[in-house]
């Protein structure tokens, strides 16, 4: 991989993608092994801000990061056919055998998956944030036919002979193709003046680890508690656990303001039983992430395609944000293969059937994810009868709880 500078210049590549996160990096490795030029553009580097406790540098164990994926089978194996996943420092990655899912009050309904139900090894892999985008960034390392360009884009531009995004420095970057996967705030998006759909959900995703007395077993827990949002503790190696609690913004910001100590205690409600005391991880460090449904009208534009959360952000309670990115990038990159030979790769009809593919995935998983949290925070008693006895009911349904996890993943 080529790394260049801010200097007036120009590059000129099949496709250029604009973004920096492990969905643009998997985006740039999968177009350069696919035997196109890429340039990845990515912001100017800064410091990093932390939500809250800061990680010590002076820790004797490699601190645990608390943003962490869930990764399905369709994420595993585009990242194994890009020499990624065997890249990964595999001792902090946790495989998910079984998910335990409850819903609220005494008489709350329970939902339980597992691999061997579903006919697999394992259900998903709980993986670092930090775990994943090193193993990236030392495979494109390697990547002959990928150069990287950091500035700001000021300007994007498409026409019949191609398109340009312009940077604030002079800095032009020619392609036949752009690929957004620039987040859920994505600035492609916005050049190509797509519409969207927007719905704050008034609540913040607290992210943190713990370790726990008992061992976890490989089971992800999850609770539905309405008026304190959902919680969930996904396994880690070893005995720790992965706190995604989506709490409403008033309880999110009491979280924040309490002690690592103190969450624990709040917790402990709900995970004594199943896992014993938690106490913080050394050294401490908890974020808050806003939570939006973000929904543009379209997928593409005149040269232009989104992934990722730049083409949809949806609730966390699924887990499967990131792995609907990877979706993303499967179905483009599959498009483009089987194209007819005189269609270029950013020609409206490709683009157009690109957009098509990744409809029903998407559809379905904002509608799920969005109908569950509409669902689930409803404090009415009779809605929380239903929806109790609808998780009751469907965990005595195999048939259709393997079909909901084949989905879920990616098989």
């Amino acid at each position: 991989m080529t790394t260049t500078t801010n200097i007036a210049a120009q590059y000129r590549s099949d496709v250029c993608i604009v973004g920096n996160g492990a969905i643009a990096k998997t985006a740039a490795l999968g177009f350069a092994q696919s035997g196109y030029s890429v340039t990845l553009l990515v912001p100017p580097s800064r410091p990093a801000l932390d939500g809250g406790h800061a990680p010590s540098s002076s820790a004797a164990e490699k601190p645990w990061d608390v943003r962490v994926y869930a990764l399905n089978h369709t994420a595993h194996d585009l990242l194994a056919s890009l020499k990624v996943w065997g890249a990964l420092d595999l001792a902090r990655v946790q495989a998910v055998d079984a998910m335990d899912i409850n819903g609220d009050g005494q008489q709350g309904g329970k939902l339980g998956f597992d691999a061997f139900g579903a006919h697999v090894g394992t259900l998903a892999w709980i993986v670092e944030d930090s775990n994943l985008n090193g193993a990236l960034d030392a495979a494109l390392k390697f990547a002959a036919n990928v150069q990287m360009v950091s500035g700001c884009a000021v300007d994007l531009t498409s026409s019949d002979l191609g398109a340009a995004v312009l940077l604030e420095d002079g800095t032009r970057i020619a392609c036949e193709l752009v690929i957004g996967a620039d987040g859920r705030e994505s600035w492609v998006r916005g050049q190509c003046d797509i519409g969207v759909d927007y719905r704050m959900y008034h609540q913040r995703a607290i992210v943190t680890n713990f370790a726990c007395d008992k061992p976890h077993h490989g089971v992800a827990y999850q609770w539905f508690t309405c008026a304190d949002g959902i919680i969930a503790l996904l396994p880690l190696p070893g005995n720790r656990v992965s706190l995604v609690w989506s709490a409403p913004e008033t309880l999110a910001d009491t979280l924040m303001d309490e002690s690592l100590g103190e969450l624990a205690i709040r917790l402990a409600e709900y995970a004594d039983e199943k896992l014993g005391t938690l106490r913080p991880l050394q050294p401490e460090a908890v974020k808050a992430v806003p939570l939006a449904l973000v929904r543009p009208h379209s997928l593409v534009a005149p040269r232009v395609a989104l992934v990722g959360d730049a083409a949809h952000a949806v609730h966390p309670l699924a887990g499967h944000g990131m792995n609907l990115g990877f979706g993303d990038i499967v179905d483009l990159l599959d498009v483009l293969r089987n194209r007819e030979d005189r269609r270029g790769i950013a020609d409206e009809r490709v683009l157009a059937r690109y957009a098509r593919k990744r409809k029903e995935d998407v559809l379905l998983m904002q509608w799920a994810t969005d109908g569950l949290e509409r669902l689930f925070g409803a404090n009415l008693e009779p809605v929380r009868v239903v929806r109790n006895f609808g998780l009751n009911l469907l965990d005595k349904l195999p048939s259709v709880k393997r079909r909901l996890m084949a989905h879920a993943m990616g098989k």
